[in-house]
């Protein structure tokens, strides 16, 4: 109890200054007194409401879905290389984005955006999982990895052409793949929080289910799980909170694999506290990356994408060559 209470005591502090950090400083110093006393400096305090806070709560909410999305996605499938990143989801999100934007798309008003970007999201999972059972039956977690990495290489390529075939939009999309959170404002935070909400809700409802999991899907059943139906909850919830986060954000990689693999090694890996605290910890990191973004070489703004690759890569090369090693010993 003592060791969950300091784990929660600690995301929250971590966050909590995130947050501080990411509203206060800037090209424009905001003191934090104007969110109690507007009137003590107008234009400090119009630059927090309308541009420093939703730009930090939107962030927020992308890294912690990513996190959670990436924590859910390495417990089903018991691999921590696994996550929306590498197993093509994010490409899948990116492909519903991007085909929205260049085909003018407008079915569903505002909400367009981010359902179609789930349903890319999803149907990119659906066609990773079905094509790596055909691959082997057994699903080994290599198999599934290396038939993500291919599809996302493919819609790669998908999303170039649609890039080469655009005109005027050409910026803009370019802008949108490298992954930011720059200029989106109230309306997006509006836009995505339900699917958010609803995403990790469905995640939250298996925590359980997804530690049972963690034994292998038969030990699962016999300990009373109804594994079909929790596989595609987490499968669904984890497209739901990927395609949403990669409809306001564009394509942000390494956040879901670096966070849940860092939290699982600082607090265990009961799931029913590692989905929270993956959410807490991937809100901080991104926040932290999207001020080092916009400050580092200020005042030009650098993408987001472009901060968690370079953090990400070296934590993945790092991750990855632990499991190879891991796996060496256990067969020498």
């Amino acid at each position: 109890m003592r060791n969950r209470l300091l784990a929660y005591t600690l995301a929250s502090a971590v966050l909590l200054a995130a947050i501080w950090f990411g509203v206060s400083i800037g090209t424009v110093n905001v003191p934090l007194r104007v969110l109690w006393d507007p009137g003590a400096n107008e234009t400090a305090a119009n630059i927090l409401w309308n541009i420093r806070l939703p730009r930090v709560v939107l962030a927020g909410l992308v890294g912690g879905s990513l996190a959670m999305a990436g924590a859910a996605f390495q417990g089903l499938l018991k691999n921590p290389l696994a996550d929306p990143y590498t197993l093509g989801v994010s490409s899948g999100a990116s492909v519903g984005a991007v085909a929205t934007l260049f085909f003018g798309i407008g079915l569903f008003g505002s909400y367009t955006l981010p359902i179609f970007s789930m349903a890319g999201a999803m149907a990119v999972l659906l066609l990773v999982i079905g094509f790596s059972r055909a691959v082997d039956r057994s699903l080994k977690m290599e198999t599934i990895i290396l038939t993500g990495v291919i599809f996302g290489s493919f819609l790669g390529s998908l999303l170039s052409l649609m890039i080469a075939l655009t005109g005027e939009e050409l910026r803009q999309i370019i802008g949108w793949l490298l992954g930011s959170v720059s200029m989106r404002g109230w309306k997006y935070i509006w836009m995505v929080l339900p699917f958010m909400f609803i995403g990790g809700f469905m995640l939250w409802l298996c925590r359980r289910e997804l530690n049972a999991m963690l034994f292998g899907e038969e030990r699962a059943h016999h300990l009373g799980v109804d594994v079909r139906k929790r596989k595609w909850m987490i499968l669904g919830g984890g497209s739901i909170l990927t395609g949403s986060a990669v409809a306001v954000s564009g394509t942000i990689g390494f956040v879901g694999l670096v966070v849940p693999h860092m939290t699982r090694i600082l607090f265990g890996n009961d799931h029913r506290h590692l989905l929270s605290l993956s959410f807490m910890n991937g809100a901080s990191l991104l926040i932290l990356c999207d001020l080092v973004a916009r400050t580092i070489i200020s005042p030009t703004e650098l993408p987001v994408g472009v901060i968690t690759s370079f953090i990400g890569a070296p934590v993945f090369a790092f991750i990855f060559y632990r499991q190879r090693r891991k796996g060496a010993v256990r067969h020498a």
